[in-house]
């Protein structure tokens, strides 16, 4: 009931999917703004050109300008999803409608996922109209354990939505990385250790004899900025003594900067990862031992490398990565259930994705100066009823239509006495 009217009064004000005015003001609503003000009862949110101009509590609003009523709901910093493949699978059971991979391509790290990215792709409404304003995109591996470079977008759907390109670098030391290497861990750390040789002595090693000991000469020039440290590599680790090792090759390669994806034994060496700096990118619903990567997998994991001092965010690996992560305030939300505190579960699915991937001054945050991604819900964001009613992103607002949402209100009504069920 709450969210009807709700969604009945922010409709009275504002029209959804409209050009934005030049300020906009929510207002009425609970304030969590993952800054100095922390969490304030009764705030507002002031945007001008699509930037943060004053949140929290006294927030003059000047006359005349556009004016959302929360009604009491909750504003929130949009969602930042740190690890997604919207935008690149449409159907994952048909392969000529996934991106994400190119099992027989010669290449890697010069892999782009720009190239293939869809800001049309069916799932990003439904990811947006769930609160996810921005998220990272990846591709898997396929022909070696480097799976070429992520990108980051917003969920507005508009042809410019990615807004960095070339952000990080994907590399897979997992089991599933192991057998793409030649079918065990020895051959994938090999290979990783002899391309980052190619990519040091680029272009000098190339030009003696054009072939790299690992990598091609066009990897290898793709490569280079990330053994430089100019854009992060994302490990997907997961046992223990995986993480230790990469751990140990972080230290051996001090110039390169590392995100561990995955980790889901990483609560066992979680001092050793606070120790290191490395920020992680974990899944708080991983509890089962699918397979031998993952035996000890627990669902108090995020509690564990919070309170270890881990900088940690969430991610929905055991939904999936490109239908499903819109589920991921519901896996915070287990986070919560199992020890994590609220603050610290609510900051890993918005500014500390945002922080991880270098952003973290623009977006994940309510704040002055930072993006205008605004959302509004009829509840706490981390319970499992809770629901958006209104998103907005760089302030504008967005559409709550998707093709989901269409289904479900096509269907919703059962007309009797037709005698076809294609006619509607």
């Amino acid at each position: 009931m709450m969210k009807s009217l709700l969604c009945a009064a922010i409709a009275a004000t504002v029209t959804l999917g409209s050009a934005s005015a030049q300020t906009l003001a929510v207002t009425n609503g609970r304030v969590v703004t993952n800054a100095e003000a922390g969490i304030v009862e009764n705030g507002s949110v002031l945007i001008r050109d699509g930037v943060i101009a004053a949140a929290g509590a006294n927030v003059s609003i000047p006359e005349g300008v556009e004016i959302i009523d929360a009604n009491g709901g909750w504003i929130t910093p949009g969602i930042f999803h740190p690890h997604t493949q919207l935008g690149l699978i449409e159907v994952g059971g048909e392969r000529s409608t996934s991106d994400v991979a190119a099992p027989a391509a010669s290449f890697t790290a010069a892999i782009d996922v720009a190239d293939g990215f869809n800001p049309s792709g069916g799932h990003i409404p439904d990811s947006r109209r769930r609160g996810i304003t921005r998220f990272a995109v990846f591709p898997s591996t396929a022909s070696g354990v480097i799976g070429g470079r992520g990108a980051l977008a917003n969920s507005t759907g508009e042809p410019d939505s990615l807004f960095s390109t070339r952000t990080f670098l994907y590399v897979d030391l997992s089991q599933s990385g192991a057998a793409t290497a030649g079918g065990s861990r020895n051959a994938a750390w090999a290979y990783l250790r002899a391309a980052f040789e190619d990519a040091r002595f680029y272009p000098g090693r190339f030009m003696a004899h054009h072939e790299g000991d690992a990598i091609n000469r066009f990897d290898a020039a793709s490569l280079v900025s990330a053994i430089r440290g100019e854009i992060p590599i994302v490990l997907q680790v997961e046992r223990a003594s995986d993480i230790r090792r990469a751990i140990l090759f972080a230290q051996q390669h001090p110039s390169a900067r590392f995100i561990f994806a995955g980790v889901a034994e990483g609560w066992l060496v979680a001092d050793e990862i606070a120790a290191s700096g490395i920020p992680v990118i974990m899944d708080p619903l991983r509890n089962l031992p699918v397979s031998f990567d993952v035996l000890g997998a627990r669902l108090d994991a995020p509690a564990r490398l919070h309170a270890a001092g881990v900088q940690t965010a969430y991610t929905t690996i055991s939904a999936d990565l490109y239908f499903n992560p819109r589920l991921i305030t519901q896996h915070a939300g287990n986070a919560v259930a199992h020890g994590a505190s609220w603050e610290d579960a609510f900051r890993a699915i918005t500014l500390t994705p945002a922080e991880i991937y270098g952003v973290g001054d623009t977006y994940g945050a309510l704040a002055e100066g930072y993006a205008g991604d605004v959302v509004i819900w009829d509840g706490d964001p981390l319970e499992v009823m809770s629901a958006p009613v209104a998103v907005i992103i760089e302030g504008e607002n967005q559409s709550m239509d998707s093709r989901q949402s269409r289904l479900a209100e096509r269907y919703a009504e059962r007309v009797a006495n037709y005698q076809y069920g294609y006619r509607h």
